[in-house]
């Protein structure tokens, strides 16, 4: 490895995606004290749009989202890691690592692992004396007895969180959106189910649900006192560690039917992903990352592992109070979002789509029509 190299690093702005990657430098220039590491923070909303390609110009290693490997492939900014980094799908839960496989080549490795599930404040749920739902019916259900007491279920429907919410749901009910802009997006009839229950859940949401994204969500769920209950969200375990002011607990992904399994939750997640131009020392780094014990370092550091190891450690789980165990199943049956390049473009204009639709700006049948002609269109010239 060439001596005295400097790393520059991109993540995104949260405890769950920085503290980890602190951690992990430290201990690794431990042991490689002419290895320098800084890593820089962006918001979430620049996590899930701002084009790795730039990125890539500027640093050396970035934490990104696997829609952007369509985009990666294209511009062959990445360095492909299959040659460098050795790693098998049934080291990671769910379809982690695949998630970054793409045209041939893999183009980050998974370093966190998430797609969207229920979260509650057990206390609340104690209160009404309720059970977690199985189903969404019960989830309904929960909502109305929620309201008797001024209760009320939270869900974030922010731009791409509603269309990550309509893109579970329509997996779930066993007919995935279409993965290339040459399939159909959804059926009228699996669309329309989907929305009419995404608008049930709002009617138990405080309004401030169409404004709130992942972090805000489980912001909002720590802080107040009358959010019992989310069905979707993109887990960030940390809010379960003792250090919140209510811990929250995570369970897998209520089931269309009853006795239904948890199938079809929109993987998310993030890999780390190594800038074609970088130094050597930063595919050691990412391969480093890759290690089981650097895994269970990122667990100690309100990091969400990608390694199945910490998934299945009893010690870990019971440090974010039985997330992982809590959450696996729907893990295992996640299902993967299209990365084509030109998706993003559909994400963030679908995601504002639903959006408006929610807010009563868009009716039904034009959202549907919309959303199908942007699919088609997204991938031209990609």
């Amino acid at each position: 490895m060439p001596a005295g190299s400097t790393l520059k690093g991109m993540t995104w702005r949260h405890r769950r995606a920085i503290e980890p990657l602190l951690a992990a430098t430290s201990a690794y220039r431990a042991v490689n004290p002419d290895i320098e590491i800084s890593w820089d923070a962006r918001p979430l909303q620049g996590f899930e749009f701002t084009s790795v390609a730039e990125l890539a110009h500027r640093y050396d290693l970035i934490v990104l989202d696997h829609p952007f490997v369509g985009e990666i492939a294209a511009s062959d900014c990445l360095r492909p890691l299959e040659e460098h980094i050795h790693l098998d799908d049934g080291e990671f839960v769910g379809p982690s690592l695949a998630t970054y496989r793409y045209a041939g080549h893999l183009w980050a490795a998974p370093v966190d692992a998430a797609c969207q599930v229920a979260a509650l404040r057990p206390d609340l749920l104690a209160r009404l004396d309720a059970d977690i739902p199985k189903c969404f019916g019960e989830v309904l259900e929960l909502g109305r007895r929620a309201a008797r007491v001024g209760l009320k279920l939270a869900i974030a429907m922010a731009g791409v969180h509603g269309l990550m919410t309509f893109f579970t749901l329509c997996a779930a009910a066993g007919r995935p959106c279409g993965g290339i802009p040459k399939q159909p997006l959804c059926d009228r009839e699996t669309g329309h189910a989907a929305l009419d229950l995404m608008r049930a859940i709002l009617a138990w949401c405080p309004a401030e649900a169409l404004d709130w994204n992942s972090i805000a969500l489980h912001e909002s769920l720590v802080a107040r006192d009358d959010l019992v209950y989310c069905p979707a969200v993109y887990c960030y375990a940390t809010y379960a560690e003792a250090d919140m002011r209510r811990p929250l607990r995570f369970t897998d992904l209520p089931a269309i039917e009853r006795d239904g399994e948890p199938r079809g939750s929109t993987v998310g997640g993030a890999g780390i992903g190594v800038s074609v131009s970088a130094p050597e020392a930063a595919v050691a780094f990412a391969r480093y990352l890759m290690e089981t014990s650097t895994q269970r370092l990122f667990a100690e550091h309100h990091g969400q592992p990608a390694r199945i190891e910490p998934w299945r450690d009893a010690e870990i789980d019971a440090r974010f109070g039985g997330a992982f165990s809590g959450m696996i199943r729907t893990m295992e049956l996640a299902w993967m979002r299209p990365r084509y390049r030109g998706y993003l473009g559909f994400q963030a204009e679908g995601g504002r789509l639903i959006e408006a639709h929610l807010r009563g700006e868009i009716a039904e049948p034009d959202l549907l029509d919309r959303l199908e002609r942007l699919h088609s269109a997204a991938g031209k010239g990609g």
